[in-house]
């Protein structure tokens, strides 16, 4: 057997272990990681991005299916469970800091998850999409288990609502710092609560490695905004009849 017959059956072999798709998630993760130190914390440089362009590339590379890989990778995205609820933790630890500003949070969650809607529906309306693309995208703004939730039950495509909400995430998080900055908004919980409610979940994270309030501000903006675009997207959708 030649070196390159036995490279490819040591591959056949290893692609068909979920084990091999695991580690290469957390391999992907660990180098965005370190690159992002490297960088000393670039907004570019987001290691969730950086870790979903690699696995993106070795997927397409080797043509594995995503179904195959889904079966690895799975283990981590059932921790996504309990690593949302453990943001309960640092929120508890903060909570009479929150509960002042409770109506600031309360309003800022409900305009800020209106405009979302409203300005996405706009876009998609000038780009003449179709309606099932339209509703894919409203929820765009909010975590993605709840994102996929809503674009199902409202007719939308979850998987494409899916890529939308980790873009979007994505790019909050790479830029969000920068417009605060241009807007000199000096507030770590108004900068978390920005970050979390525009970025969600990638952004809550990146809150969290920057400033403690600004991480617990983030999450509860994350939380908030789930709820709230639940409700109001259905009824945008019926009003204006999406």
């Amino acid at each position: 057997m030649t070196d390159e017959q036995k490279l490819y059956s040591i591959w056949v072999y290893l692609q068909a272990e979920p084990l091999f798709w695991l580690t290469l998630t957390v391999g992907a993760y660990l180098a965005g990681d370190f690159c992002y130190k490297q960088t000393r914390l670039f907004p570019l440089f987001n290691p969730v991005a950086l870790g979903i362009i690699i696995v993106s590339a070795v997927l397409l590379i080797f043509n594995v299916q995503y179904e195959r890989y889904f079966d690895g990778a799975k283990f981590i995205h059932f921790l996504l469970g309990p690593a949302t609820v453990s943001l309960a933790i640092p929120i508890y630890k903060k909570w009479e800091l929150i509960v002042a500003n409770a109506k600031a949070i309360v309003t800022g969650a409900i305009l800020g998850s209106l405009f979302a809607v409203l300005i996405t529906y706009a876009l998609a309306l000038g780009l003449s999409l179709d309606r099932e693309i339209i509703i894919s995208l409203l929820p765009r703004s909010v975590t993605a288990p709840i994102a996929m939730g809503i674009a199902e039950l409202t007719g939308g495509i979850p998987s494409l609502t899916a890529i939308i909400t980790i873009i979007t995430g994505i790019i909050g998080a790479a830029f969000g710092t920068f417009t605060l900055d241009l807007l000199r908004v000096k507030s770590m919980s108004a900068r978390g609560f920005s970050i979390g409610l525009a970025s969600h979940g990638i952004g809550t994270a990146r809150a969290m490695s920057r400033n403690d309030t600004a991480g617990v501000f983030a999450a509860v903006a994350m939380g908030l905004s789930g709820i709230v675009a639940s409700l109001i997207i259905p009824l945008i959708i019926g009003i204006l009849q999406i």
